[in-house]
């Protein structure tokens, strides 16, 4: 006899009993990165190791196994750009990477174990392309100063790096370089450079020259880009002509580069590139001479598809994807590291001609019970000054619960970090913690986000802090006007970039009811001060030129406008940040305290710009959810209480 379904408990939203808890978020999932492809449809990719120290190692899947070809203590990263990427290739049986550790240069050949090839110095390296012609490989060197104190600047060239150690310059005089990619027959280079004070998605240029017989270069030419067109990802064809991404019609779309210039292969309003932030990625590649795969965004959502290189036709594919971060294409097939609302971040090798889907490794082992997930939706909705601002909006999901007839949830919005970046769709354990427990939360990707554009992104010129702030702000007004949350108890929370929207939405505007900073900035001018190379002219587009800077700073900056905070707020903040000092949140905090406004503060030892430790994350999630439920009455003052609120 079959037992009756029991119908769900009814719970007030924000305490819903779930079973994804704060450990749950904090086991968290493997991180995977940088795909590469080898010969014979061999796929490597790298892998976090949060159990070893969170190092990165390399894996390759050939045929039905996966092998470790890194094992401890390597650890696969570059630090160029202080972001990295680009830290290993793959040509025939060679294998190059970058140890983060000494900094140094490792060779593989075969099975034989890796050797490094250039010696402990102030070099830092990545992206490469593998020279076997000439013994050598091609890569962005940075060169830091022998007196880091002394905080100058490194030194970025071209550089081509013999396996012997030797170390010569191609090309230098710009401030920054990235893709470095040698033509099929091994005769030609393409690569992009930027300068100052120019960030590499508002303009960058493509160069091509031959290379000569002593390996040097022979008479540089620019084929695209400038100061207001940003070109990425040059990829050659099998037939060697050279292709790559420009956003000169105001998308990034692909061209292909002729003697009477640019084609594009593919126009359409649709991203098919994204922020250089990291180096490495990739969204298209050759699956035949006459084909390219590729993906897409379309308001904010990857897609995947065929492209005949000579007609410019799109083919669709079906995929469960709603987010493919990376892209490497093979013969007949492509490698994904792609997820969705349901799927955690995996990889997947994917037939173009069948669309048949083999998933080789996922981040997750076991995701939760899909009664207890929230799917997103896509909205558009109005913001100031006639925008219209885009975001997921996650509604309240758990089998077992239902929240009391004719109630509305709470909700959490939530400011992406970077600030030029975007947030996506792909299920995310954190997102899940807050919807299981009847929160609603709207994951917002506010003017200046990638994902729609290039005049989408530039709204965010001259404008952080503003657009940012106003987009988050709408769109908790959007939901309450829907009935889609409770006005009363509106949330935003953000992290760094995204603490900065939070401490501005608060300080500047009325709608939210309570507020959490991670790490967040609140006094614009402090990043200035400690600014690496590649971001140190980022505010000059994002805030101000720097003539005009230090009034606007004081203007935007909820530091200097502490008078107007009046909302109860916990604050998060690492001890070890040199982004964000501690500083920053004590002040905010202080300020709180002195005006008798409910105020949380965990400070936390051992942690930086960016919490990484799993008791951190527990300890932090369990001290959010506590002051929120503390601050709309919902918790049993009976349990222990994990942080301390003032002024309560």
């Amino acid at each position: 006899m079959s037992m009756p379904n029991m119908a769900p408990a009814v719970v007030p939203s924000g305490v819903w009993p779930s079973p994804i808890s704060a450990a749950t978020v904090a086991a968290g999932a493997t991180p995977l990165s940088q795909l590469a492809l080898g010969p014979g449809g061999d796929i490597y990719w790298l892998a976090g190791r949060p159990a070893e120290g969170g190092r990165s190692t390399l894996l390759r899947r050939r045929g039905m196994e996966t092998v470790e070809l890194t094992p401890l203590p390597q650890n696969v990263r570059s630090r160029v750009h202080e972001y990295g990427g680009g830290a290993y290739a793959v040509c025939g049986d060679t294998l190059v990477f970058c140890q983060d550790g000494d900094k140094r240069l490792y060779r593989k050949v075969g099975d034989a174990p890796a050797e490094p090839f250039t010696h402990v110095n102030r070099q830092r390296f990545a992206d490469f392309a593998i020279d076997t012609a000439r013994n050598r490989v091609v890569c962005v060197r940075e060169q830091h100063p022998q007196d880091p104190a002394s905080h100058a600047h490194p030194d970025n060239t071209l550089c081509a790096v013999g396996f012997d150690g030797s170390e010569t310059v191609l090309v230098l005089g710009n401030d920054f370089y990235s893709s470095p990619r040698l033509s099929p027959d091994g005769r030609q280079l393409a690569w992009l450079s930027w300068d100052h004070p120019r960030m590499p998605w508002q303009g960058t240029e493509l160069w091509l020259a031959s290379i000569r017989d002593d390996g040097a270069l022979d008479m540089p030419v620019k084929v695209a880009g400038g100061e207001d067109e940003a070109i990425c990802q040059p990829e050659w064809a099998p037939d060697g002509s050279l292709y790559f991404v420009s956003d000169r019609s105001g998308w990034w779309n692909l061209y292909r580069h002729t003697k009477n210039g640019p084609h594009a292969v593919c126009p359409m309003a649709a991203e098919f590139g994204a922020p250089h932030w990291v180096f490495g990625n990739a969204m298209y590649g050759f699956t035949s001479a006459s084909e390219i795969t590729a993906t897409y965004i379309e308001q904010g959502v990857s897609k995947l598809a065929r492209i005949d290189v000579l007609t410019g036709q799109l083919t669709a594919m079906d995929t469960p994807y709603g987010e493919i971060r990376e892209l490497k294409a093979g013969p007949g097939f492509v490698a994904v590291l792609a997820g969705s609302p349901v799927l955690p971040l995996e990889l997947a090798r994917i037939d173009v001609a069948t669309g048949a889907r083999d998933v080789l490794v996922k981040s997750i082992d076991t995701a939760p019970d899909a009664g207890y997930l929230s799917v997103p939706q896509s909205i558009s909705y109005p913001s100031a000054n006639g925008r219209t601002a885009h975001a997921f909006y996650y509604p309240p999901a758990n089998k077992d619960v239902q929240a009391p007839p004719g109630t509305k949830p709470p909700a959490i919005v939530i400011g992406h970090g970077g600030p030029t970046g975007m947030t996506v769709n792909t299920l995310k354990l954190a997102t899940q913690y807050w919807t299981s427990r009847g929160f609603g939360v709207l994951d917002v990707n506010y003017g200046g986000s990638t994902g729609f554009g290039r005049a989408y992104r530039d709204l965010l010129q001259g404008q952080w802090g503003i657009v940012d702030v106003e987009d988050c702000v709408a769109g908790a007004r959007y939901l309450a006007q829907q009935g889609m949350a409770d006005p009363d108890r509106l949330i935003i929370r953000g992290s760094s970039a995204g603490g900065l929207t939070t401490l501005s939405a608060l300080t500047f505007h009325d709608v939210f009811k309570l507020g959490a900073s991670y790490y967040g900035v609140s006094d614009l001018k402090g990043l200035d001060q400690d600014s690496h190379k590649f971001e140190s002219h980022y505010n000059e587009y994002l805030i101000a030129p720097a003539a005009e800077a230090d009034a606007v700073y004081s203007q935007r900056s909820p530091i200097h406008h502490t008078d107007k905070l009046a909302c109860p707020m916990i604050f998060f903040q690492g001890l070890d940040d040199m982004v964000v000092p501690p500083s920053q949140s004590v002040a905010m905090v202080q300020a709180l305290k002195q005006r008798g406004i409910p105020v949380a503060y965990v400070e936390l030892e051992g942690e930086g710009h960016g919490f990484r430790k799993a008791d951190t994350i527990i300890r932090t999630l369990e001290a959010e959810l506590y002051f929120y439920q503390r601050m709309f009455g919902l918790h049993d003052a009976d349990l222990p209480a994990p942080v301390e609120i003032h002024n309560l």
